[in-house]
């Protein structure tokens, strides 16, 4: 019943403005709707929404990752827009300059996959990745 359901991320924003300017001037990113309390972004065939909410996201996981083709690139555009990259630095899991590379990681399509992360506004963790063939 669920197999041929799209799939959409809800990202939680206690200030839809806040996080509209956000994604506008950090990412380069506008809304294809905007809804009384909802902000709705499509990017190819897939989609993600900023929806007000009193409550605030744990920004512990990934919430949402965006897979690029060119990881060393799109961190050093967003870089120079004022994105800011998380350190990690855990047994198997070390970032440098802001980028891991995690050999055989589950999503990748190939061995294995480049990554980085960072915040939004909201404190939502967001990721970045690219398979490595």
């Amino acid at each position: 019943m669920l197999s041929d359901a799209q799939v959409a991320t809800r990202l939680p924003c206690q200030d839809l403005t806040r996080a509209r300017a956000f994604y506008a001037d950090k990412l380069g990113l506008e809304p294809s709707e905007e809804r009384p309390g909802g902000l709705l972004y499509r990017l190819g065939p897939t989609r993600f929404a900023l929806f007000a909410s009193t409550g605030a996201s744990s920004g512990e996981h990934t919430q949402m990752a965006f897979e690029v083709t060119d990881l060393d690139a799109v961190v050093t555009e967003l870089r120079h827009r004022g994105v800011v990259f998380e350190d990690v630095d855990l047994p198997g899991l070390r970032t440098v300059d802001g980028i891991v590379e995690v050999a055989g990681n589950y999503p990748s399509v190939g061995t294995g996959e480049r990554g980085a992360w960072f915040r939004d506004s909201e404190g939502n963790l967001l990721g970045l990745g690219q398979p490595i063939p």
